[in-house]
């Protein structure tokens, strides 16, 4: 198959559209469904992602994608009884395989970001996976294979109409790409940057103790933002992006973004929230919104009388600014990375409320004296990897 036809493009409005290659044929297989202009995007930057994710890290390797951005990225570690409890998986009885581990942790870390995802896969989609997404809501899936079980699973979905894309592993896009805009071609050579446990050998400050686990969650920072719409910072814990700021127009806003999804991911974790009894027949997705809620500001939207009896059991006590602090001071080892360089000390300033220890950035700026001034202050360790990871 030399070209796919789309419905449309971006908007419905946008016709015709397709996908094409001018020499050979697509690397890629509709199992089912149709897939959209957005979703190819979505798979074919996600695909990339995790494959690369996969080379790095030498473990199974997942991403939720959403309007070309990763929502969260993960590789298969563990789950911990914490993590199977606020991903909403504690009640499925099933193998929790290396690659369902790593969708679960990329779903998870950012579940309102994640709703309507398209994911992609490093690995062959198996059973204990395809159970997983079976209950999400989820446009699609990108992967270079999927056991006869899992398929049958994905193909249920969504009335049959779930878009499965089958990749082929070992297509290499040429070096050169291009795309048009205005009618104009746009032309470069592809990023084809290794990112590495050496990719963060210059170390600029005081501490240069970096660890082995921070050399991986710096990895899954930088190549998650190498897919990532810049601006963009990443924060990583664990072997999972935890917080995400894509596409701001200010380093700060990105950073502060970023942190605030990370802040959630953890409060989500505290025995307040952990704590919540919710009614009965409650859909996921509304208890996710009242978490989200629940933690944030706007706390009497699910807390005020008439609106906490259709959400929970028991009306919660407020959680406090005082008590939300004193849990988010307990988050430590937190790795971030940026796609280009820190301009001011405040992005270090925020990045520590989130409990960030080790940080990885190109470096270049005039100010880069007091970033590291800053990052001196608090016993960070800071690598400058002197590579831009700017993506449009």
């Amino acid at each position: 198959m030399r070209e796919y036809e789309l419905k449309y493009g971006c908007n419905p409005n946008q016709k015709p559209s397709r996908i094409y290659m001018k020499d050979g044929e697509l690397p890629i297989k509709v199992v089912n469904g149709r897939a959209g202009y957005i979703n190819l995007l979505d798979a074919f930057n996600g695909w990339q992602l995790v494959r690369e994710l996969k080379k790095a890290t030498s473990l199974p390797a997942a991403t939720s994608f959403k309007h070309v951005s990763p929502a969260g990225a993960a590789v298969g570690l563990a789950l911990s009884d914490v993590e199977k409890k606020i991903y909403w998986v504690d009640d499925l009885d099933i193998e929790f395989t290396p690659i369902a581990n790593a969708y679960i942790r990329a779903r998870g870390a950012d579940r309102m970001s994640s709703f309507g995802d398209f994911i992609a896969l490093s690995d062959v989609c198996d059973k204990s996976t395809a159970l997983v997404i079976k209950r999400e809501v989820s446009d699609g899936i990108i992967a270079p294979g999927y056991t006869k079980e899992a398929l049958e699973i994905l193909k249920a979905k969504k009335n049959g109409n779930y878009c499965v894309i089958q990749i082929d592993p070992d297509y290499e896009p040429a070096p050169i790409e291009t795309k048009e805009v205005f009618g104009i071609t746009f032309e470069q050579g592809r990023n084809e940057l290794v990112i590495d446990e050496n990719f963060f050998a210059n170390i600029v400050t005081e501490n240069k103790e970096l660890t082995e686990q921070a050399k991986v969650d710096l990895a899954i920072a930088m190549i998650t933002l190498k897919y990532t719409q810049s601006n963009s910072v990443c924060y990583v814990k664990g072997g999972q992006a935890i917080g995400i700021g894509a596409g701001q127009q200010s380093r700060i806003h990105c950073t502060r973004l970023a942190g605030s999804k990370a802040d959630n991911w953890w409060l989500r974790q505290s025995p307040q929230v952990l704590g919540l009894e919710f009614v009965d027949g409650i859909k996921r997705a509304d208890r996710d919104n009242a978490i989200d809620l629940y933690m944030g500001e706007d706390y009497m939207d699910v807390l005020a009388d008439g609106a906490w009896e259709h959400i929970f059991k028991v009306k919660p006590a407020v959680f406090t600014a005082e008590e939300k602090r004193a849990w988010l001071d307990k988050n430590t080892d937190v790795a971030l990375g940026s796609d280009a360089f820190f301009p001011f000390g405040d992005n270090i300033e925020r990045a520590k409320r989130s409990g960030v220890k080790y940080v990885a950035q190109p470096g270049g700026s005039v100010r880069d004296d007091h970033v590291i001034a800053t990052c001196n202050k608090y016993d960070m360790v800071m690598s400058f990897t002197g590579i831009r990871l700017f993506h449009h």
